[in-house]
């Protein structure tokens, strides 16, 4: 396997174990510590908040240093410290010990989107399906975030969810170490400048300044309600499960399973929406998810059993589907010097607007219950809708990319 193709494991491999972190405590809280502590699962939420800021907030100082320092250097940051943060998580024995410790985990979090991102389209034309199946990988830590941590819990105990994948993301951010030092090494040796400045590698268009602020504002506004689709389906389809599968799902294991199968194969749809974007107009192939994501939130209202899981994997393809474009966007507008920093507003934006939905859903679950909130998704989808029909309908940016 060459550097690059290894490179582009590692990458993958992180933006899986991101997402797996950062979910581990949703079904955690939903199935054993609100018995275990004697809350209820709106009270346990809102102690996931302060990990969800910082995994906004944190984003802008991490694209920055990696940006000025080393990108390769904050990804083994990101492994070690999102490990160790993990592993000090499963000592808590009250939820303000457990909302220290995701804290941590989400400070290091932070880390990935706008670093690993960066690394992923740096020098690429076609960056549709690089992302795309970088973000399966993400997906699918979701995915197995449900499905392990409800296997452990039924095993044992909810602490081996935190511990585990700790402990692996620890070991692998020392093989990426050695990784990056042994290519740095070959480099001296050779007398070879960085891969980037030995064969040009491709760079953003220039675009005129007030194309870039009417995409950027585009942007921000579709990372706002994607960051609301995306954590409160990731987030309480466990719940949602527990409650409207109680006849096929009868225990941990099961939700967990169901949720993995949701998120699994709503994971391929990135694959198709990448396909599509590198050859296609992507101001078309954006409003069509958009719109798709107001019909199946709305179907999803008081579905229960059969029926709900079914409209749960459609509504999570076009979710998952979602997340490529806007990323495909960020790449086709920044140049890779300032790709980091923009990145870390995209992500500022997503994972800010995730922090202040959780206890928006707390709230609405004690209230109304889940059909409330899935109706306030399909509102939010015709927000982004209406948002994307504003992008220009020519140009490299939403057309067909240049394959020079």
């Amino acid at each position: 396997m060459s550097r690059d193709r290894l490179n582009f494991a590692f990458l993958n491999i992180g933006h899986f174990f991101d997402h797996l972190f950062m979910l581990i405590f949703a079904t955690v809280a939903a199935l054993r510590l609100a018995d275990e502590w004697g809350m209820s699962y709106a009270e346990l939420i809102p102690y996931a908040t302060p990990g969800f800021i910082a995994f906004g907030v944190a984003a802008i100082p991490a694209g920055w240093i990696a940006d000025k320092w080393s990108r390769e250097g904050m990804m083994i940051v990101f492994f070690i410290g999102i490990g160790a943060s993990s592993i000090a998580t499963a000592l808590a024995d009250s939820p303000i010990e457990i909302a220290v410790g995701l804290l941590a985990m989400g400070v290091f979090a932070a880390i990935y989107h706008p670093v690993g991102l960066a690394m992923v389209v740096h020098g690429r034309r076609k960056t549709g399906l690089p992302l795309a199946v970088n973000g399966v990988f993400g997906n699918l830590g979701i995915a197995v975030a449900a499905l392990l941590t409800g296997y452990l819990i039924d095993s044992g105990s909810w602490r081996y969810a935190f511990v585990l994948p700790g402990a692996a993301s620890i070991g692998l951010g020392l093989a990426y170490a050695v990784f990056v030092w042994t290519g740095r090494v070959r480099q001296v040796r050779a007398g070879a400048r960085s891969t980037a400045a030995q064969t040009g590698l491709a760079d953003a268009a220039p675009v005129d300044r007030a194309t870039f602020v009417r995409v950027l504002s585009i942007i921000v506004i579709a990372a706002a309600v994607g960051g609301l689709l995306f954590q409160s389906t990731t987030f309480a389809l466990p719940k949602v499960f527990d409650e409207r599968l109680d006849e096929i799902a009868p225990s941990a294991t099961a939700v967990g399973g169901y949720a993995f199968l949701v998120f699994a194969v709503a994971a391929l749809a990135q694959l198709v929406v990448g396909y599509l974007v590198d050859r296609h107009s992507l101001r078309a192939v954006f409003a069509f998810v958009a719109g798709l994501q107001a019909v199946f939130f709305a179907l999803m209202y008081q579905l229960t059993g059969v029926a709900a899981l079914v409209v749960s994997i459609a509504f999570m393809l076009v979710v998952f589907g979602q997340i490529p474009i806007i990323d495909v966007l960020v790449s086709r507008i920044t140049r890779s010097g300032w790709r980091s920093r923009v990145y870390s507003i995209r992500y500022i934006v997503t994972f800010s607007v995730m922090a202040s939905t959780l206890p928006v859903i707390a709230g609405i679950h004690a209230s109304w219950g889940f059909g409330a909130l899935f109706a306030v998704m399909a509102v939010a989808s015709i927000g982004t809708l209406t948002a994307v029909l504003t992008l220009p309908r020519t140009g490299a940016i939403v057309g067909q990319p240049s394959t020079a």
